[in-house]
């Protein structure tokens, strides 16, 4: 019996000095039935340029070119292109450790009843750490982003939901798609091994979301999942409220730890006084 084939959707806006990183890690899978499809959003740099290297170095390499509109419409181009019976979102200035897909597909072998699968992740770039994300919970998913954007899912249920959601123009794109994705039922499965590597910037896109621009987002959710925040919590407002007094409680231990740090220092400072005196 034939393996899967797996789409890898590489988006790619004015990234054109990370692609390389991202599509060698694709060559680098243990895994050969996967086709990549190179989006090209509208970029300035020498993306195409990147691009059609590697269509001439693989196959299985797909290039195709895009009017700049964003990471949503970016995927969804790539995924309607795609042939693949399971996708896999790669941002370009991302890597995918060598073994992620053959272990993603091994585990919906094993499960049927599984929606998503995503692993455990080091951030690498401006810092080199390990990102401990959480087990998955919907309650979770309810407050906050808890998976990252290269989960691997089927093709058949990105079609269900009509894609990613478009008029998530300045992020969080993630986080929407995977509750419309998961509000219904189906199981998620997290790779205990990091087979994920985050690049940090000191420019994202991430980053760059102003507070007029959360509220938007964080209201434009509510109102289109109305449904699976009623049900967890009664209304969105209940969220709403929750979200504001863990960030208040968060707000008070932060005060307070710099209220002990700056007695601590006084004292000292007030210790060393008298000692100069003396």
């Amino acid at each position: 019996m034939k393996d899967p084939t797996i789409s890898i959707i590489v988006p790619c806006f004015n990234q054109a000095e990370y692609l390389p990183d991202a599509l060698e890690s694709v060559l680098n899978q243990n895994y050969d039935e996967w086709e990549c499809i190179i989006v090209n959003d509208g970029s300035t740099d020498n993306t195409e340029e990147i691009a059609r290297e590697y269509e001439k170095k693989n196959s299985r390499f797909k290039y195709c070119y895009q009017e700049n509109a964003g990471l949503s419409v970016s995927r969804n181009s790539g995924i309607q292109l795609a042939k693949g019976d399971y996708i896999l979102p790669l941002d370009a200035d991302d890597v995918l450790g060598n073994n992620y897909i053959l272990h993603a597909l091994e585990e919906f072998k094993n499960d049927e009843s599984l929606k998503l699968v995503y692993c455990n992740v080091c951030k690498f770039g401006l810092v080199d750490t390990f990102w401990n994300l959480p087990d998955f919970s919907l309650l979770e998913l309810s407050k906050k982003n808890m998976i990252i954007a290269s989960g691997v899912y089927k093709k058949e249920d990105w079609k269900e939901i009509g894609g990613y959601d478009k008029n998530m123009i300045y992020g969080w794109e993630d986080w929407e798609f995977w509750i419309s994705l998961l509000k219904n039922g189906g199981n998620v499965k997290k790779i205990e091994n990091v087979e994920f590597y985050y690049r940090i910037k000191s420019e994202s896109m991430l980053n760059a979301i102003t507070s007029y621009q959360q509220k938007y987002l964080f209201e434009y959710i509510s109102i289109k999942h109305s449904d699976f925040f009623v049900e967890l919590y009664g209304s969105f407002h209940h969220l709403n409220r929750r979200i504001c007094v863990e960030k208040h409680e968060k707000e008070l231990i932060l005060k307070s730890k710099k209220m002990a740090f700056k007695l601590l220092i006084n004292s000292l400072f007030g210790l060393r006084k008298n000692e100069v005196h003396g």
